[in-house]
């Protein structure tokens, strides 16, 4: 991976799928382990991970309900 500077990185992480993040996060862990950017890709991991779980969950609940 590319290391990007914060400004790329904040620019390009709006247009990265979950897995996408979970990449670089581990990528970032793995090789250059800045601590900002670790934490970066942490929020906007677990801001995606938890928009996936509410969606599903909020599925759940409203397919039990029409029953």
């Amino acid at each position: 991976m590319k290391r990007l500077t914060w400004r790329e990185l904040n620019h390009t992480l709006g247009t990265k799928t979950e897995a996408e993040v979970l990449d670089m996060l581990n990528e970032e862990r793995a090789n250059l382990r800045r601590v900002v950017v670790l934490e970066r890709l942490h929020q906007r991991y677990n801001s995606l991970r938890i928009t996936r779980e509410r969606i599903g969950l909020l599925m759940e609940a409203t397919s039990k309900w029409k029953r």
